[in-house]
């Protein structure tokens, strides 16, 4: 099954910055639309951001700023880049998609990937 694949986490000084890829599983899968989510340590998963596929993006407050989402089509890539990182970003980052392109149409499902840990220093 086609999943998601994220990676670029680690440990990280507050102030620092990381950034964070996301990919299918398949060669043959295109990325759609993509959104960013965050679980920090008993807390429930949060939306970050989202991009689309013509590369419009969103965010919520708290990264507002701080956080910026692009992709290259090309390579099927989407990417987080986080900035000015602070111990409260501590968490498993997810990237999620409604659909994929495969084989010349859309494939409607629930795709997540594995997660990638962040972790911020005080």
């Amino acid at each position: 099954q086609v999943q998601l694949m994220e990676s670029g986490g680690g440990l990280v000084q507050a102030g620092g910055s990381l950034t964070l890829s996301c990919e299918p599983s398949a060669s043959f899968a295109a990325l759609n639309d993509i959104s960013w989510h965050r679980q920090a340590p008993g807390k429930q998963r949060e939306l970050l951001g989202n991009i689309t596929n013509a590369g419009i993006t969103n965010y919520v407050d708290s990264v507002k700023g701080r956080f910026t989402i692009s992709r290259d089509n090309a390579n099927q890539m989407v990417y987080l880049q986080m900035t000015s990182l602070k111990p409260e970003d501590t968490g498993v980052y997810y990237c999620n998609a409604n659909s994929l392109r495969m084989f010349g149409r859309d494939s409607n499902g629930d795709y997540w990937g594995q997660g990638t840990q962040v972790t911020v220093s005080s």
